[in-house]
């Protein structure tokens, strides 16, 4: 299937139009129109090699919401105009542990990234969904709800998925008291999904300055981690910590906020911390911990919550033509709070 998309051919060149190939259906794949692709700080990364190991070119994009085209013979999940949602995988072994309970995500053999990896079965480069169509296998694509925007969906599977999983893996709902810090394109998911799940809601940062777009997204309060005061009267008074700082940072000023087997989880920063101190993890019997995206059966989950109780990411919708753009201001975090590119600004 030809097709047109936006790739990065080296790590010092901008985005640009790029024509190239998807493969043939088979039996259990789904075809989709593209609809609308969100913008995750990944993208940037791949694009520009910050991890060392982008394989141009790179067509990136693992927030996908389309409308299905196509289907292979043995698809019976999906229809021709079904609309489905593609996140940050598209195949895994389907036989190890993990993947029978429903942590694909954390497959034994390693799942297959939706962009920048080999494809299981014929090693051909996966691409994105900064692209018109997209062909996935059908286990891997996700039935959006009725009610849903689709404008807005996409970054629930990603920014969505990624701080959702943490707040069911330890068991949030009423009565949980849940910090998040960092207000950027995940933690502004994890206020809104905590909030929903009826938690007791902190904001850490730094200083003041998002204090009304934190209590205006539902926060209970704002605690400013300069304020030492503040902090310590803070300490003992959370049970979960979802970090979202993408970047190394010191997670010691903050593991005094957990109280007795409280959790901090990494779910921002892909790379080394600054050392963290033993002296809180052993005298509160605290843990950090890290949480990659969710499984396949608990992003469905997620997306039918997100539907249940009308949790939609903060989007500013672009034109594909001014992705390069979008990246410079991803990297000063000018963006409230994430972009979603509307693919219809593609022109065939």
């Amino acid at each position: 299937m030809k097709t047109t998309g936006y790739a990065a051919t080296d790590a010092s060149l901008p985005l640009a139009r790029y024509e190239f190939n998807r493969r043939d259906l088979r039996d259990n794949d789904v075809a989709m129109e593209v609809l609308y692709c969100g913008v995750c700080h990944t993208d940037l990364h791949q694009a520009r090699n910050d991890w060392g190991w982008s394989m141009y070119p790179v067509v990136p994009g693992h927030e996908i919401v389309g409308r299905v085209t196509r289907i292979g013979n043995k698809v019976t999940r999906y229809r021709v105009g079904d609309h489905v949602a593609v996140g940050c995988m598209v195949d895994s072994c389907q036989h190890c542990d993990q993947c029978r309970k429903g942590e694909e995500q954390l497959c034994r053999e390693g799942n297959t990234q939706t962009y920048n990896a080999k494809d299981r079965i014929d090693g051909t480069t996966t691409y994105g969904g900064y692209s018109k169509h997209l062909v996935v296998r059908e286990e891997f694509a996700l039935r959006m709800p009725d009610g849903l925007d689709l404008s807005k969906a996409a970054p629930l599977l990603c920014a969505g998925i990624t701080t959702y999983s943490p707040l069911r893996t330890w068991n949030v709902g009423p009565g949980s008291r849940v910090g998040v810090i960092g207000l950027g394109g995940l933690g502004h998911m994890a206020v809104k999904l905590a909030s929903a799940m009826g938690a007791d809601v902190t904001v850490v940062s730094r200083t003041r300055y998002k204090e009304a777009d934190a209590l205006a997204l539902g926060v209970d309060r704002l605690l400013v981690s300069s304020d030492g005061e503040a902090m310590r009267n803070a300490a003992s008074s959370l049970d979960l910590i979802i970090d979202t700082v993408p970047v190394k940072h010191d997670v010691n000023p903050y593991l005094p906020l957990l109280d007795v087997d409280g959790t901090l989880v990494l779910v921002g920063q892909i790379g080394p911390l600054a050392e963290p101190s033993t002296i809180p993890l052993l005298m509160g019997r605290r843990r950090i911990a890290g949480s990659p995206i969710g499984g396949i059966a608990e992003t469905q989950e997620m997306l039918d919550f997100c539907a249940k109780k009308n949790v939609l990411p903060d989007c500013e919708m672009i034109a594909i033509q001014d992705i390069n753009a979008a990246f410079e201001r991803l990297e000063r975090a000018d963006v409230r709070y994430r972009f979603v590119i509307d693919m219809a600004s593609l022109a065939a």
